[in-house]
């Protein structure tokens, strides 16, 4: 049997993907989780062999989770399952070291197979966005000069939670730190990022794709 963890941050979306994986004799379900969070927690309690996981979730997202799940549980690998079709999130996650990137939207008996491919070692990427997202430089390993990619685990982590609207107490509560770490990090990204204020921290947080637009 496949050991499969799902990770998204809408009931609806685990209900009906638990609902699909249980038509495929192979495959069970072993674990939900409904941020990064709980995902790495839920991980290192079950041991899954195939990590289903989404982007953009509360807390930890999937940019933040799946280096902690890379490393806690390298064993399992991990497919992006998401609606966002842009070919610069499939380079950060190639770049991450993920197993496969999946649309939610084709989501069905190729997701299954996706599961399949992925839990056999074989990399699966969304026809649709494939190309684009193979042939760009950055995957082929050429440096793009992205500020970005110059955070540590930890400044991206407090990137996301800054953006989100959280305080510095409440970076340093959630990520068991101090507040004078916490405070640190955020100067750190800011320089890094050269950017000014939590505004354009949040714009920049927007534009990759690191949080919701709710609007």
């Amino acid at each position: 049997m496949i050991r499969v963890l799902i990770a998204d941050d809408h009931t609806l979306v685990r209900d009906g993907v638990r609902a699909l994986l249980a038509t495929a004799e192979d495959i069970e379900v072993v674990g939900e989780a409904a941020d990064g969070r709980e995902a790495v927690e839920r991980a290192r309690a079950v041991h899954p062999d195939v990590i289903l996981i989404d982007i953009a979730m509360p807390g930890l997202g999937g940019l933040e989770a799946v280096p902690i799940l890379k490393r806690e549980v390298p064993q399992a690998r991990v497919l992006i399952l998401t609606q966002y079709d842009q070919a610069d999130y499939v380079r950060r996650f190639l770049k991450l070291g993920v197993s496969g990137y999946v649309l939610k939207k084709a989501a069905g008996t190729e997701l299954i197979a996706a599961i399949r491919a992925a839990h056999r070692g074989g990399l699966v990427l969304d026809p649709a966005i494939a190309r684009e997202a193979m042939t760009d430089p950055v995957t082929s390993g050429v440096t793009g000069g992205d500020p970005y990619d110059e955070l540590t685990e930890r400044e991206r982590q407090v990137l996301k939670l800054v953006a989100e609207g959280r305080s510095n107490k409440e970076v340093a509560t959630f990520l068991e730190i101090s507040v004078k770490t916490a405070m640190t990090h955020r100067e750190h990204v800011m320089q890094k990022l050269n950017l000014h204020d939590r505004t354009e921290l949040t714009r920049f947080a927007l534009r990759r794709g690191i949080i919701r637009d709710e609007a």
